[in-house]
């Protein structure tokens, strides 16, 4: 049951837009979350605990001050990527790192982090010896094989010129300059992802900017009326401040890339101060669109018009605002198929005294809002960031990860309903187009609170068990694994292109099972200026066998791969399987 409201009602200090709903009042109530009492459930199915320290992830994380913001460019925080850099088929984590504004501690200015996976459950710190010391104000990072070398490229964006690390055998290399990705140094770049958007071959190359912001000119806290939040002086933007374009790069095929942004279209949209860039294939045509969040704008979703261009139909699709029809102040993005109909989903984090958001995909190119129905609207007080779809345990039905933390100091001293510092929240996906929220019992690790950014999920262990890394504001990072083993069964999927993109990067993935048919994608970017695992995971439930495997390469080639046994993760070669259409561009 959905009632309409009527235009411009005001229930407490929410006011609605027209054909607005109560939807929210009469959902399913989830369970509470730790500020609140509930009774732990019979048997947990999570208990995440914090072992960052224990296995090596000592670095600390430098972004801003501590006690007080004065400008924006200190609230935003790092993002994390997740990916295998020397090959050796076990996943390794690399954290950006920012600076300060005031004077820094002796010794060397912060830097980014590469750590090296000891397949034993630690980590070692290899920043040096394979040549990733960057410093500056650090933001996001993507992840990509951009030269189909067959070894992992990094590029890291900044408030200034952004870095493409090209990895050669497990040493990299700065080359941004060189393979014109760099930027004119006034941008400030913050999500990216590399995508194949006219499936030649080679990796392209998308970068959110976010504001035009200048130290000598930025006003002070207070200055002006965007500057005052509750009646509180503080730090300016993003409204008031010049909004930046995003840029879409085209690789040329020989180790440079070129700037198409005009010319695909991409700088026209209403939506800017863009943050995480999640791709994806949202109404199914072969050609991966963009979707990006963007802070106190509206959502833009870039639909591929096969021909080289973009346009932006985030309005019309129903992904550009609330239900409410409002727009939101968007910070991270993840895609996954939450009710199992076959299309993809998104969810986006957004700012405190708003809900995040679940746009249900409805398959005929339209997105509608079920945040409230799916049981994700209760929370208002937390500020979010850096999110992720995984199924952590192996259900079938992926689950919903959060990270949140103000940008306020303030807050703390001058009591304005909310904390600086703030608790993670995990919802269990119910299967029924439902989620729960599990925090209150979902370990230690769940229930810490902090101000966190950078989020990236992925099979540190290679075991089926997903964990989770996250950059937090001026303190140590968190690694979250969940140490309850489930008996459900599982599956990843690593692709090889040869005619498409090496990493395979935008094929899609079916996965049959005796049940149910699961769908995902291979994905760089996405969550808050991060990337997570390339490998896509699937968790199968009590299923002991897959049926088959069928992926749509970029490339238009789609086959099936039979004989993939379950509990293990599974290269698939394209070109390989059983070719079961061929498809053309």
């Amino acid at each position: 049951m959905r009632l309409k409201i009527p235009c411009g009602l005001r229930l407490g200090s929410r006011q609605f837009a027209c054909a607005a709903t109560l939807a929210a009042f009469i959902a399913p109530v989830p369970a509470q979350h730790p500020d609140t009492k509930t009774s732990a459930p019979a048997k947990p199915i999570a208990n995440f605990t914090d072992v960052a320290e224990k296995s090596g992830l000592t670095m600390q994380q430098i972004f801003g001050g501590i006690d007080t913001k004065k400008y924006i460019i200190e609230t935003t925080g790092t993002g994390v990527a997740i990916f295998d850099y020397d090959n050796d088929g076990w996943p390794d984590i690399f954290l950006v790192n920012g600076t300060r504004l005031e004077s820094l501690p002796s010794g060397p200015a912060p830097r980014n982090h590469l750590y090296r996976n000891n397949h034993d459950g630690t980590f070692t710190d290899v920043t040096a010896q394979a040549g990733l010391t960057g410093t500056g104000w650090g933001q996001g990072v993507c992840v990509g094989d951009y030269d189909n070398d067959g070894w992992e490229d990094l590029y890291v964006t900044y408030y200034g010129k952004n870095r493409l690390y090209h990895n050669q055998g497990g040493v990299f290399s700065e080359v941004a300059e060189k393979a014109g990705v760099a930027g004119s140094g006034k941008a400030w770049g913050t999500g990216c992802a590399f995508v194949d958007y006219d499936r030649d071959g080679r990796l392209d190359l998308v970068v959110a900017n976010y504001v035009d912001f200048d130290l000598a000119t930025a006003p002070a806290p207070g200055e002006r009326p965007t500057c005052i939040w509750k009646g509180v002086p503080v730090m300016c933007g993003p409204r008031g401040l010049p909004g930046a374009k995003n840029i879409l790069y085209h690789n040329k095929g020989d180790g440079t890339f070129e700037d198409v942004t005009t010319k695909a279209h991409i700088d026209r949209t209403d939506g800017h101060y863009a943050f995480s860039v999640s791709t994806f294939d949202f109404d199914e045509d072969g050609w991966p669109d963009i979707f990006i969040a963007c802070d106190s704008t509206p959502s833009i979703l870039y639909r591929n018009n096969h021909d080289g261009t973009f346009t932006d139909v985030a309005v019309t699709a129903g992904a550009a605002f609330n239900e409410d029809g409002r727009e939101q102040a968007g910070m991270g993005s993840t895609i996954a198929d939450f009710n199992g109909d076959g299309h993809l989903d998104i969810f986006k984090t957004n700012f405190s005294d708003d809900t995040s958001t679940l746009y249900r995909n409805n398959g005929d190119g339209t997105f509608t809002d079920a945040t409230s129905a799916a049981g994700l609207g209760l929370y208002t007080q937390y500020l979010g960031w850096g999110t992720m779809f995984f199924d952590f345990d192996n259900d079938g039905w992926p689950d919903l990860i959060l990270v949140n933390g103000h940008v306020y100091p303030e807050v703390d001293s001058q009591h304005l309903g909310s904390s600086y510092k703030e608790p993670r929240i995990l919802y269990h996906n119910n299967g029924d187009g439902t989620f729960s929220d599990i925090s209150a019992s979902a370990g230690a690790g769940i229930t810490a609170v902090a101000s966190s950014r950078g989020l990236a999920v992925g099979d540190l262990w290679n075991d089926g068990r997903l964990s989770a890394v996250i950059s937090n504001m001026n303190s140590v990072p968190s690694l979250l694994m969940n140490q309850i083993r489930t008996p459900n069964h599982w599956i990843a999927i690593r692709t090889v292109g040869t005619k498409s993109n090496r990493d395979g990067i935008g094929a899609r993935i079916l996965v049959k099972t005796a049940s149910r048919v699961l769908v995902d994608e291979v994905r760089s970017g996405s969550s808050y200026i991060s990337n997570s695992d390339m490998r896509v995971h699937f968790g199968l439930g009590t299923a002991t066998k897959v049926e088959w495997v069928e992926i749509r390469w970029p490339s238009g080639l789609v086959e099936r791969f039979a004989d993939l046994g379950v509990d293990a993760i599974r290269t698939v070669k394209e070109g390989s399987g059983t070719a079961v259409k061929t498809d053309t561009k």
